[in-house]
């Protein structure tokens, strides 16, 4: 199984955050095409889209240096979501962003994760800002977002209206 970035390896008490891998496909098709939390806010896709948001993904490693690590159990192989920098062509900002599959949601895994990516960003990249953009109605990863010590006045995004922008501090 070989690595499709020159992503490092971050770890946290509980988890591996590594590269994305082929195999981590089906599991991210499966995420995007039927996640009751993507369902919920009816935003699930096809696996078309899936494909090229995978791809988008690392790409955004090669273009960046940055882009979404695969978060995994130190007690198994299986990818249990995603979390990392992305930026957009549109995109005023960095954005730490997460997502969780069904298997690793309601456990602080988003939160352990981002923490480290966090910390790698502000001291290994030396960014200066992060942003999250959420949804308004995402209670959930508005917690998230609390937790990590990020703050919003409601300001919407503008490449995305339902998203309030949630500013991180260092």
């Amino acid at each position: 199984m070989s690595n499709l970035t020159n992503a490092p390896t971050l770890q946290t008490d509980r988890l591996i955050l590594r590269s994305p891998r082929q195999s981590d496909l089906p599991a991210f098709t499966r995420f995007i095409t039927s996640a009751p939390s993507l369902a919920a806010q009816g935003e699930t896709g096809t696996a078309e889209q899936a494909w090229f948001g995978f791809l988008a993904g690392i790409g955004h490693w090669h273009w960046h240096g940055f882009g979404f690590f695969v978060l995994e159990s130190r007690h198994t192989a299986a990818p249990m979501g995603r979390v990392g920098l992305l930026k957009h062509s549109n995109w005023p900002d960095i954005e730490l962003a997460w997502h969780l599959f069904e298997e690793g949601e309601g456990q602080g895994f988003a939160t352990e994760a981002a923490q480290a990516v966090k910390r790698w960003a502000y001291d290994d990249l030396g960014l200066d800002r992060l942003t999250s953009y959420i949804d308004h109605a995402n209670t959930r990863s508005q917690a998230v977002a609390t937790r990590l010590g990020a703050t919003t006045d409601g300001t919407r995004a503008p490449h995305e209206p339902d998203a309030e922008i949630w500013v991180h501090t260092r």
